[in-house]
């Protein structure tokens, strides 16, 4: 078993803990997981309650078709996780401890695997700080066998390791929003980061203070009190995800008595400045209207 004392190999620990520093490791690591139990590949996902992957990491083999299991929902018609969740388990499962024999050789998901040659699989899952959950799983080709139990136990003893992992990553991820928003507080401009659902992940104490133009909402939500510009704001951040360009959207923003008028710009926070642990979507920046330019997409993202 070429997994035997993989609980005990500092290297492959270590190497777990650097992709919480360093995201961009995640694919190289989860092929060297998937390599020591006999599997094709690992993919690592992200996703919030109700069903939507945020991020995911997959080792090189399996990263078109991880691509393609995002892009076409198909977490929410993975029976694995709503099975794994029903189990409590805190450990890795397979396939034979949530299927019945039948259901092995009948349940969609499974055929759905077996036709891009996929067989067996052992996975996991754990919360995130940010509301969010945590799937591991460790993939085998369709002519594998299944895990043995003690490959499944020897995941098992990664699993901490996985989970902390990704625990540091949030709160540094975390961290960073706080401290972005706090350094356009020392340029003087007033400032939140939000998700991709619009919940503020921090804020500085310049646009709290904007009163007259903003409403803090119960959930860490928020939203303006100009209307027309509330409008705007909500569906610049349901376009984020959609907009590949980096483009900064910019519009007016009155006061509760129609004065008071401030610019507000919505800066994206590109991929390559989020990790997959943390939904860090874009900045709310307000600017008065005598100072209209936002700064830079490549200075705010340098903030993370």
């Amino acid at each position: 078993d070429k997994l035997l004392g993989c609980s005990m190999d500092e290297n492959l620990i270590s190497r777990i803990y650097e992709c919480a520093f360093a995201p961009e490791l995640w694919p190289s690591t989860l092929a060297e997981i998937a390599d020591l139990t006999d599997a094709r590949g690992s993919v690592l996902l992200t996703f919030n309650t109700d069903g939507q992957v945020l991020r995911w990491a997959a080792s090189a083999c399996l990263r078109e078709l991880t691509a393609d299991y995002v892009a076409t929902g198909s977490l929410l018609r993975d029976s694995r996780v709503e099975r794994w969740s029903a189990a409590r388990h805190a450990g890795f499962l397979t396939d034979g401890d949530i299927y019945t024999s039948q259901e092995l050789e009948t349940e969609p998901t499974r055929l759905a695997l077996r036709a891009v040659g996929l067989g067996c699989a052992a996975f996991t899952g754990a919360p995130l700080p940010t509301g969010d959950w945590l799937s591991f799983s460790v993939q085998r080709d369709a002519a594998g066998e299944p895990f043995a139990a003690s490959t499944v136990g020897h995941l098992d003893a990664l699993r901490p390791h996985l989970a902390r992992s990704a625990l540091i990553s949030a709160r540094l991820q975390m961290e960073r929003a706080q401290i972005a928003s706090e350094t356009l507080e020392l340029i003087g401009l007033p400032g939140l980061v939000f998700d991709d659902r619009g919940t503020v992940l921090a804020a500085n104490h310049l646009i709290e203070a904007l009163t007259d133009h903003i409403t803090w909402r119960a959930q860490g939500r928020v939203s303006l009190k100009d209307r027309s510009a509330n409008d705007l704001f909500q569906s610049a951040i349901d376009m984020l995800h959609l907009d590949r360009t980096g483009q900064v959207r910019s519009f007016a923003v009155r006061g509760t008595h129609g004065d008071g008028a401030l610019v507000a710009h919505i800066v994206p926070i590109r991929r390559t400045a989020r990790d997959i642990f943390t939904r860090c979507a874009g900045v709310l920046i307000m600017t008065p209207v005598t100072l209209p330019q936002a700064p830079p997409v490549e200075l705010v993202q340098s903030l993370f």
